[in-house]
């Protein structure tokens, strides 16, 4: 039996190409920049074509050696895959692909109709599903690849108020899990789970939970940070270094985990 070759333990991204959904704010952005810095070229993809332009020159000041955009909705998702074939005949294979979008209302799973439901495994199941079809092959050719999905700590412990999110985001952890056992060496696929993240999204979760329970954001956001041993938000950029950190060649031989970045919140071990 031939023993594997030992895999370089270094950040470099140096020659590999990195599609970054989205990546105009909160933690996709920062997974944008922290990739960008370890020399990946960089396509950021959001809804918003002026965040976008803006956040190109951060890029190349970080480090990427080169950056574009790519403007989409996820939950528009018909002819999606042949504009990232047309992305990657321009600009060759994508080698990293970050699955990120914004998460579901709050509210009660109870009280979810049928349609939320399937509007948000669309924009996160369905998209991610169809953006790791048409990497995956170029993954593959090229003998690296990494899939990253920034999901939330909900796969493992449901949050309070966030009924059709953490549903969504379990079946986005099985479907990533599942992945895992299907793909070549060489080609990994993990998950990173943000806790209460200093994100546009928590703020207005805050606001949300804040005039549904009859108090104030900050009463809540206090709330939320009694249960986390480093008692404060986290910084999207830390989260974005897990991120980053999977994407690596040192990361070579992780694969189907769902890594917490969360500052102690679950109680599991």
């Amino acid at each position: 039996m031939t023993t594997p070759s030992q895999p370089v333990l270094s950040g470099d991204l140096v020659g590999r190409h990195a599609l970054v959904c989205g990546a105009s704010a909160g933690i996709g952005r920062a997974a944008a920049l922290a990739l960008a810095s370890r020399g990946a070229a960089v396509t950021v993809l959001a809804r918003r074509q002026g965040r976008l332009d803006d956040l190109v020159s951060e890029l190349i000041r970080a480090g990427a050696s080169a950056a574009r955009t790519m403007v989409a909705d996820l939950d528009v998702r018909a002819g999606l895959p042949d504009r990232l074939r047309s992305l990657i005949a321009d600009h060759g294979p994508v080698h990293i692909l970050i699955n990120n979008t914004g998460g579901p209302p709050g509210g009660a799973l109870l009280d979810a109709t049928t349609d939320e439901l399937s509007v948000a495994f669309g924009r996160h199941v369905l998209a991610a599903h169809l953006l790791a079809q048409v990497c995956v092959p170029g993954m593959v050719s090229a003998g690296y690849g990494r899939i990253v999905n920034v999901v939330s700590v909900s796969v493992y412990e449901p949050l309070v108020g966030l009924g059709v999110s953490n549903t969504i985001r379990g079946a986005m952890a099985s479907w990533a899990k599942s992945l895992s056992k299907e793909l070549p060496p060489g080609v990994t696929v993990n998950n990173v789970l943000p806790g209460f993240t200093d994100t546009e999204r928590l703020s207005s979760l805050a606001e949300s939970r804040a005039q549904s329970g009859g108090t104030t954001a900050d009463a809540v956001r206090s709330a939320w940070l009694s249960q986390v041993p480093e008692s404060r938000l986290a910084r999207p950029e830390e989260t974005a270094a897990a991120v980053a950190f999977l994407c690596s060649p040192a990361a070579a031989y992780i694969r189907g985990v769902s890594l917490p970045v969360d500052g102690g919140l679950l109680r599991g071990i």
